[in-house]
């Protein structure tokens, strides 16, 4: 799930800048010849999601845009700061469930929609849902996983909450901590649809650490 737990502050740090040029080199990982699900969007021409965990930092990781360029490196068409996990001693720890980053692999993107309504402390407005995982122990299914922000089910911010956290609005670098799903700025996970509704919706997120 996708929804914050609070355990430690983290240092203020810049956001990674959305929109980067579409001639920018893809990640090492991205940049290799494609095999498996990647490949078959390589053939098309796609694009996808990438993922890359910040082992130092998992609260300021990097999710890629990405164009696959057949018998070529990949090429980035956006990229933002992310986080995954509630940054506590099992934050980094993908059999946590509730407490854990995403484990690694391939996932499938199940659904996309700028108004999705979780409810009560539930995940809200722009939200890209993936598949379920079950992590690296070969037991332990992580569900409930999206790509989100904190904002209410028509994309707006809640009201500033002095000396209390509004779970449906973005307050600062706290709010990339998560129960596991990704988190990105309310501008940036804007800006994410937005150009993802340009090149292309990706059909595949992959997460690498």
């Amino acid at each position: 799930m996708g929804m914050r737990h609070r355990i430690v502050p983290l240092a203020a740090a810049l956001a990674l800048t959305g929109g980067l040029a579409a001639t920018e080199a893809a990640p090492a990982l991205a940049a290799h010849p494609a095999s498996g699900p990647s490949a078959q969007a390589a053939a098309a021409g796609g694009t996808y999601l990438y993922f890359n965990k910040n082992q130092s930092n998992p609260s300021s990781s990097a999710l890629y845009l990405m164009k696959s360029v057949p018998n070529a490196k990949d090429k980035v068409l956006a990229k933002y700061r992310a986080g995954s996990g509630n940054g506590g001693r099992n934050g980094k720890n993908e059999c946590a469930s509730m407490q854990g980053w995403l484990p690694n692999g391939n996932y499938r993107v199940l659904a996309h929609t700028p108004h999705h309504d979780g409810g009560s402390r539930g995940i809200n407005g722009h939200a890209i849902q993936v598949q379920d995982k079950v992590c690296k122990n070969g037991r332990t299914k992580r569900t409930e996983l999206f790509v989100h922000s904190e904002m209410k089910p028509n994309g707006t911010q809640g009201a500033r909450q002095p000396g209390r956290d509004n779970p449906y609005r973005w307050d600062g670098v706290r709010d990339y901590y998560s129960l596991g799903c990704i988190k990105l700025t309310p501008a940036h996970i804007k800006n994410l649809f937005s150009k993802a509704a340009h090149y292309g919706w990706p059909k595949k997120l992959k997460v690498v650490s």
